[in-house]
C-alpha cells in the first residue's frame, strides 16, 4: 500500500520556527513530526511512502533515507515550483499505479486507515475523502454528503446561513490512479477546489469516510503545533509512541538532586538540569539542553541544544535549536527561532523572535 504525503510547502504560518527547519521535521516529543505520521501509516500496513520535496528537503532525506532502516520504502519527488495539492499529486504520477493514500503534510490524525481502505473498496470508489467534525465550521470548507456517504457538494468557508453540516475535509484521501486523468500536468491546481469538482461533474463514485472519534489537528501554525505536543504529552492523542504519564529522562540526562520535575515531561538525551531548577509539565526538553541553577521551565517546548542561564524562566514558549537564554531572563508566551541569543535580565512576552535579531533589555 502506498501513501503520498504533500510536504513541499514553506511552512509560512509556522515562522520563524521554519526558517531553518521544514515543518515536516519540526520536533514533536523529540521526534520529527513526519516520523509520527509515517508511524501511523505503517501501523495500518502502508509500506511505501512518497514524499514531495521542497523547502529544506535535504533534512527530511537525511533522516528517512530510503526507508530501509524503518522497514519501509521511501521515495522522494522534487517540486521545483509550487504546483498546488492536485499538481503535486500529478507530479508523482509515475509512482502511483495502484490505489493510494494522499495526506496533507500539515495534518496529524489517528484515522483508522485500514477501515477507510475497506470502505473505499467495498463501495468501488474512485475517490474517498476523510471527513472530521469541528466546532466552528465557518473557517473551513464544508462537505455535504448523501445518506450513503456519497459526496454531494463542497462549500468553501460558508456564511452562517450556509452551514448545513459540521463535517470538513480532514486532509486525507484514498484515490484510484484514474483520478490523475482529471489533473493537468505541470499546472498549479487544487484538488479540493478543482479536481474534486470535476469528479462530481463526471459523476464518479466519490465517497466520504467519517472519522468522528479520531484525533485530528492541522498543526500548520504555532498554536496548533504547540497543542499537538501538549495533547500527546497529556494523552489526549492516543497513538503509537505516545509516552505514558509522568517524567521521562533520556539516556545520559542528569538532574541535580535539588531540582524539582513534575507533571508530564519528556527529556531528550544528554540534558542537564541544575541545582534548584523547576520543570513543570507539560514540557518537552530536547536533546542536549542545559538548564542552569534555579531555572524555571513550565508548559514549554525546548528544541535540541537550548542553554538557559541561571535564574531564568521560560513559560508557555517554544525555544528553537541552540538558543542561548542568558541569566535572569523571563520569557513568556513567545517563540524564538534557531540560534537566538538573549541578553541578561531580559523580559520577553508575546514575541516571535527571528534569526539574527539583535535584542536589548
Amino acid at each position: 500500500m502506498k501513501a503520498l504525503i504533500l510536504v513541499g510547502g514553506l511552512g509560512t504560518r509556522l515562522r520563524p520556527l521554519t526558517i531553518n527547519t521544514p515543518k515536516a521535521m519540526m520536533p514533536v516529543l523529540n521526534k520529527p513530526f513526519m516520523a509520527h505520521v509515517v508511524g501511523q501509516l505503517m501501523h495500518h500496513g502502508v509500506d511505501e511512502i512518497i514524499l514531495t520535496r521542497g523547502h529544506l528537503a535535504a533534512q527530511m532525506e537525511s533522516y528517512f533515507g530510503d526507508g530501509s532502516g524503518l522497514g519501509i520504502k521511501v521515495v522522494y519527488v522534487d517540486e521545483t515550483r509550487p504546483l498546488g495539492t492536485a499538481g503535486g499529486i500529478k507530479n508523482c504520477e509515475r509512482h502511483l499505479d495502484e490505489t493510494f493514500f494522499v495526506l496533507n503534510g500539515d495534518v496529524f490524525s489517528t484515522i483508522d486507515f485500514s477501515a477507510m481502505l475497506h470502505s473505499h473498496r467495498s463501495k468501488k470508489a474512485t475517490a474517498t475523502i476523510a471527513l472530521t467534525p469541528v466546532d466552528n465550521p465557518s473557517a473551513f470548507g464544508l462537505v455535504e454528503t448523501e445518506t450513503d456517504g456519497r459526496i454531494r457538494r463542497f462549500i468553501e468557508k460558508p456564511k452562517p446561513d450556509e452551514i448545513t453540516t459540521n463535517m470538513i475535509n480532514a486532509g486525507c484521501y484514498l484515490l484510484e490512479p484514474e483520478v490523475l486523468d482529471f489533473i493537468k500536468p505541470d499546472t498549479l491546481t487544487s484538488i479540493e477546489r478543482e479536481t474534486f469538482q470535476l469528479l462530481l461533474k463526471d459523476k464518479q463514485p466519490f465517497y466520504s469516510f467519517d472519522t468522528t472519534g479520531a484525533y485530528w489537528i492541522d498543526m500548520g501554525n504555532r498554536e496548533k503545533y504547540y497543542q499537538l505536543n501538549i495533547d500527546m504529552l497529556n494523552g489526549v492523542c492516543n497513538c503509537a509512541g505516545t509516552p505514558s504519564p509522568g517524567v521521562h529522562l533520556g539516556e545520559g540526562t542528569s538532574v541535580d538532586p535539588s531540582a524539582e520535575i513534575s507533571g508530564n515531561v519528556v527529556f531528550g538525551e544528554n540534558c542537564r538540569v541544575g541545582a534548584n531548577a523547576i520543570v513543570t509539565g507539560p514540557a518537552v526538553i530536547g536533546a542536549g539542553c542545559q538548564l542552569g541553577n534555579r531555572v524555571s521551565v513550565s508548559g514549554s517546548l525546548l528544541w535540541p541544544g537550548v542553554n538557559i542561564g541561571d535564574d531564568s524562566s521560560v513559560i508557555l514558549s517554544i525555544i528553537g535549536d541552540h538558543c542561548r537564554i542568558a541569566s535572569s531572563d523571563h520569557i513568556d508566551d513567545s517563540a524564538l527561532a534557531d540560534g537566538v541569543y538573549t541578553p541578561p535580565s531580559l523580559t520577553l512576552s508575546g514575541a516571535a523572535v527571528w534569526p539574527g535579531t539583535i535584542m536589548s533589555n
